[in-house]
């Protein structure tokens, strides 16, 4: 019977900090333990658990996987935008070794609060992926470089922070983080004005994320987005991506575990002049992974093209870049045993 709902038997583990949502044993973020009856489930190889950090007056939630180890330095992977730090388990399911993985729920997705602000700014995720390498990689003299991982907005995310600190990244994959088209300042004031509509139409209820009434619901979302990407795997996924919480009507809906403050608009324009300065300061031999599909000529045409990327890379010092055939923008979903094999050989 597609789309039923079951508990699992089992222990449940102490309640997160953000409201209506839970935290199994087995690392299941959902309100409750529930499962989809009639059809498989992708099984994780290698389950997470979670714990909560203190970043900077933030609880956030974190996914580790294996033990810290003095012999190799962590792996930190961070995802993109209105994704969640599970995300990330196909590729830790198709790796070869078992090292300490590092994955955090970026501020407002997934379990980790927002704050409770009306919009989102890049310094944020900066300072904040900081706070979490000094929690988990050390801090000052006892600082551990490590390897670093980011796709999409974390990728553009991992770029500019091993910029801004070099010395505390080793090596970097920046997976189909391209950054943003090139604006003029004649395109502030609009841009300006541009964000204050979004933050009223936020403040009027306008930018609401969707809710659904069965997890198969936002499966089908998932697949809908990537249609590469299987039925398992997309049940899997739609039960970390989203959770049930109560309506002001009573009823229960599945609700995506992403804050709508997210979709207002940058109220700076993108300088293109300030990531080539972060580009060169990189010091990490870098690699760029891009799926065949051509996402910028999807997403902006001609106005901003691969081409124009790839001369922005040519300030990055060390860089190299793999091409993934048969794979889309969340190429983590479509080939995670060649993302895997791509990463390994490259922090070899």
């Amino acid at each position: 019977m597609r789309g039923m709902l079951a508990r699992p038997r089992g222990r449940r583990c102490p309640a997160t900090k953000k409201p209506g949502v839970a935290l199994s044993c087995g690392g299941l973020r959902v309100a409750r333990p529930l499962r989809i009856i009639g059809r498989h489930m992708y099984q994780a190889l290698r389950p997470s658990r979670s714990e909560f950090v203190p970043v900077r007056n933030l609880n956030y939630h974190v996914r580790l996987w294996g033990q810290p180890s003095s012999e190799r330095p962590p792996l930190v992977l961070v995802h993109g935008w209105m994704d969640v730090a599970a995300s990330w388990q196909f590729v830790v399911d198709a790796l070869k070794d078992d090292r300490f993985i590092v994955a955090p729920d970026w501020r407002g997705f997934g379990l980790t609060d927002g704050g409770g602000v009306d919009n989102y700014w890049l310094p944020d995720y900066l300072a904040d992926l900081e706070w979490l390498l000094d929690h988990y990689a050390g801090e000052g003299e006892d600082a551990r470089p490590v390897d670093l991982v980011g796709h999409s907005m974390g990728g553009n995310v991992a770029m500019h922070y091993a910029g801004v600190r070099p010395a505390r990244i080793r090596r970097l994959v920046n997976l189909e983080g391209f950054g943003m088209p090139a604006r003029q300042p004649g395109e502030a004031p609009a841009r300006y004005g541009q964000w204050i509509d979004e933050l009223k139409g936020l403040h009027r209820g306008e930018k609401a994320l969707a809710g659904y009434s069965a997890l198969d619901g936002v499966a089908r979302r998932l697949m809908k987005t990537n249609p590469r990407l299987t039925p398992d795997k997309a049940d899997w996924l739609a039960s970390h991506w989203s959770a049930q919480q109560a309506q002001p009507d009573g009823s229960m809906r599945w609700q995506i575990l992403g804050e709508a403050a997210h979709k207002i608009v940058n109220a700076n324009i993108f300088r293109v002049d300030e990531t080539l300065a972060l580009y060169a300061r990189i010091t990490a031999p870098t690699l760029m992974v891009e799926a065949s599909d051509d996402s910028l000529q999807g997403w902006w045409k001609a106005r901003y093209t691969l081409d124009e990327f790839h001369e922005r890379l040519k300030s990055v010092p060390s860089v190299r870049i793999e091409r993934l055939d048969d794979a889309g923008h969340m190429l983590h979903h479509d080939q995670p045993q060649r993302v895997a094999q791509l990463i390994e050989d490259f922090f070899a």
